[in-house]
């Protein structure tokens, strides 16, 4: 049987009087974020302001506005895959929003020569001669403008801090989708199961130039 044992005999410690106060002379205390050190919550940010300009930006183009970010082939799949899910939210809401039109149109009748005017600022004639339900007319009459509810939900998604002032331009590109939507839903050509790839060959030509702001790290206010 053991019996106990001498203390003497354990692990040794050395004490010293007068400890240095950095046990490793040449290691830092660890920096703030560097570049190289991958994606944030800021970038994600940002690249959604962008797609206010840029739908289907190129990785040239991307590692162009990510200027503290070191790029590898990671992190070019995650910023690719980001744009790819904002797009799809965009398409989906376009396509939600279309049909949503056409069926306010067809089930809202109207007295001979007046129009009903949907949350998209659709405008739906019924014929001055016709006693049936109304007819839809062209996609042109489709309008999205600032106060309607699917401007608030793609700028809720896309610049939720409501800091930036969305473009122009993208409200006219976003009218531009929810027409091709319509008219594709309307002609029946939504029965093909390709039918969408026309619309995103259309829209993938209205990408415009990104400011210069975003070329700086951080998000642009503006």
């Amino acid at each position: 049987m053991l019996g106990r044992l001498d203390p003497s005999l354990g692990p040794r410690h050395h004490h010293h009087p007068h400890p240095h106060p950095n046990p490793h002379p040449h290691h830092h205390a660890p920096r703030g974020r560097e570049r190289g050190e991958g994606l944030s919550p800021c970038h994600l940010k940002k690249a959604k302001l962008m797609f206010f300009y840029a739908r289907y930006p190129s990785s040239n183009t991307l590692k162009t506005y990510f200027p503290d970010v070191k790029f590898n082939r990671c992190v070019t799949s995650q910023l690719i895959k980001w744009f790819s899910n904002f797009r799809e939210f965009f398409y989906i809401q376009m396509e939600r929003f279309a049909r949503q039109a056409i069926r306010d149109a067809l089930t809202r009748y109207t007295p001979p020569s007046q129009f009903v005017e949907t949350t998209l600022r659709f405008w739906c004639a019924r014929d001055v001669e016709s006693d049936g339900p109304p007819h839809l007319v062209g996609e042109s009459h489709l309008r999205m403008s600032r106060d309607t509810e699917l401007y608030r939900i793609l700028n809720m998604h896309y610049n939720k801090s409501n800091v930036y002032q969305v473009p122009e331009k993208f409200i006219e590109v976003a009218e531009v989708a929810l027409r091709e939507f319509y008219s594709a839903i309307h002609n029946g050509r939504d029965t093909d199961p390709c039918w969408k790839k026309g619309i995103y060959k259309i829209i993938c030509k209205l990408d415009s130039p990104v400011p210069d702001a975003f070329r700086l790290p951080g998000c642009p206010v503006g």
